[in-house]
């Protein structure tokens, strides 16, 4: 049975794709929708030049239409129609644009309910949230006004949607709240500033203090108001609760764990296959990205990878290179034939592909036709040869001319020196973080080095003129995700991999490594590895992070497959099916609070 009449779920992202909340909500809908059936909203800003492609405008239905003509009068124009992502759930954009005049009148009133601190403020990026998040609550209490005896409950994300839930509490409206922080403000600034703040987090006595000195005290007002103002207060993961604690002084009421839509996700045996669709096209990248200057035995070859933003310290990509360079000193010592290339996949400031990676891309791709182009008579000289019990030489197969021709390209095709570490020129090349940290850690892609590096400082979209890979096309042909983050409430990267059939490195920092060490006893061949990052210095966990990548290196390839398995099974743990009863578990306890 639904908790409520009608839920409504109210995010800055809502058809407005900006951060992670918008896959939280995209995945979680088809869900929320079988709880709720066409009870169930998304409400999000309105803006015209976003909503092609994510939103299809409909007629609303009577009662809804009686709650926007209310609004209109007060400068608010509402849409309704469907959000075109999975389900395509019910979706309420409010444009905010004309009552944007009432900026100062809100600020006003959130000083003299809450004491947020934001009259004096001008930040773009907080005033257009804050007066959309107000409308979102003229909006909900219309709606209440207009239900009568119906139960509404209205779910608020992050501290954007705040002002929405403070509306509401301060009209008493017969609305239940419940408001989720997947990251503290304060959490999130003082990472940013390269703070580890699960050593600081119980020696900040002041959190309001501190917000001010790093200049985010409007937005950690807002969201410390919201935490005790909602029926209900929640966070995405213990380690953000323990944040939550000490900065928002409220200890969160439930726990709500992100989760995937796993029925959108390929079975084992379909990511198998996948898995070697792929690598054959990474395979290709290979060739024309190393092969000029040296040749190592690509049957032999592992692929890792680290997805991040560019945040060196934050996103554990510091250590991450440190580590590699650890593995490479012990592949080289043990003499091993493995080669591991491990993929930094970073957006960075670049000028464009590198003219000599394009060149040998050419040569080939010209090689390659060559041969394609007499696949029919090698196959009817080979069945030839075969037939006549003849040994197969060269010129049997191909022509003197076609051999004398591909000579000539292989030797265009050569190069000297190193492969790059970057498929692109970036702007401070010389300077760059990632590549000085690739050569303090002995990494050059030298043809002795057991472990490469490709920096590839593009988005994965599928079409950048290299791999042609989307991001989950990359994670299927690799063989390990690596997400070492210092900083990471919940971390959606190793759950996408395990989901794939990817197996992953996390730590003991990320929602979702502490989720999974609770819930799925760390095996042999664990599917997702767990590094103790918590209560340990740099130099130790890159000595077990480096530690793991060994293990993996040295892995058969049947035990890279029972790795495989397990990482499917742990991503079946955070399904949506299973997280969603939490969901109900929160909007069930805010409306008995609000409703009795």
């Amino acid at each position: 049975m639904k908790p409520a009449d009608y839920c409504f779920e109210v995010s800055w992202e809502v058809c407005n794709k900006v951060g992670g909340i918008y896959t939280v909500l995209k995945s979680k809908a088809p869900v929320m929708k079988e709880q709720y059936g066409d009870s169930y909203f998304a409400v999000g800003p309105y803006f015209v030049s976003k909503v092609s492609g994510e939103f299809s405008e409909k007629v609303p239905p009577e009662w809804l239409g009686s709650v926007f003509e209310r609004l209109k009068g007060e400068g608010l124009i509402c849409h309704y129609g469907t959000w075109l992502i999975e389900s395509e759930p019910d979706a309420v954009l409010i444009d905010f644009s004309t009552f944007a005049a009432r900026k100062n009148d809100i600020k006003r009133e959130l000083w003299d309910n809450y004491k947020i601190d934001s009259l004096n403020t001008q930040y773009f990026d907080y005033d257009e949230p804050v007066i959309w998040a107000y409308a979102s609550g003229k909006f909900l209490e219309a709606v209440a006004a207009l239900s009568h005896d119906k139960k509404v409950v209205a779910h608020f994300h992050e501290w954007l949607a705040a002002a929405g839930l403070l509306y509401l509490h301060s009209r008493k409206a017969k609305v239940a709240t419940v408001f989720t922080t997947h990251a503290t403000t304060l959490g999130r600034t003082m990472t940013g500033s390269s703070k580890d703040i699960y050593e600081c987090v119980t020696c900040i006595v002041d959190p309001d203090q501190e917000a001010y000195r790093l200049g985010v005290h409007t937005k950690h007002q807002t969201e410390v108001a919201a935490a005790n103002a909602a029926d209900v207060f929640s966070t995405v993961s213990d380690i953000t609760a323990m944040e939550a604690e000490h900065f928002l002084k409220k200890a969160p009421d439930i726990i709500l764990h992100n989760g995937l839509n796993m029925r959108n996700f390929p079975t084992f045996e379909e990511a198998s296959v996948r898995h070697r669709q792929l690598k054959r096209k990474i395979k290709e990248f290979m060739i024309y990205y190393f092969f000029p200057y040296y040749t190592f035995d690509l049957e032999e070859t592992l692929y890792y990878f680290l997805s991040a933003r560019y945040e060196l310290h934050n996103k554990g990509i510091d250590v991450f290179i440190r580590a590699l360079g650890e593995l490479n000193s012990a592949l080289k010592q043990s003499r091993s034939k493995r080669t591991v290339v491990a993929f930094l996949w970073v957006p960075a400031n670049i000028r464009g592909i590198k003219r000599e990676l394009l060149e040998s891309r050419t040569f080939y791709q010209d090689i390659r036709d060559s041969i394609v182009d007499s696949i029919e008579m090698v196959k009817d000289n080979l069945v030839i040869d075969v037939v006549a019990q003849r040994k197969v030489t060269d010129t049997d197969l191909l022509s003197a001319q076609t051999l004398f021709e591909l000579k000539r390209k292989v030797i265009k095709f050569k190069k000297s020196g190193n492969p790059p570490l970057s498929t692109h020129d970036l702007y401070n090349y010389e300077s760059d973080p990632i590549l000085n940290a690739c050569r303090a850690a002995g990494l050059d892609n030298s043809a002795e080095d057991r472990v490469k590096v490709v920096f590839y400082p593009i988005y994965l979209n599928g079409a950048d003129g290299l791999l042609d890979l989307n991001y989950y096309e990359s994670m299927q042909g690799a063989h390990l995700g690596v997400f070492p983050s210092i900083y990471e409430p919940w971390g959606y990267t190793p759950l996408e991999a395990a989901a794939l059939g990817v197996c992953s490195v996390t730590t003991d920092l990320s929602g979702f490594g502490k989720y999974i060490a609770a819930h799925s006893a760390q095996k042999k061949f664990p599917g997702v590895f767990i590094v103790r990052r918590s209560e340990t210095n740099d130099d130790d966990f890159t000595k077990s992070l480096s530690s793991i990548l060994l293990t993996f290196a040295n892995y058969s390839n049947e035990e890279r497959i029972k790795n495989k398995i397990e990482a499917k099974h742990v991503s079946s743990l955070a399904d949506w099916r299973f997280m969603v009863k939490q969901y109900m578990a929160a909007h069930q306890i805010a409306v008995g609070k609000r409703f009795g």
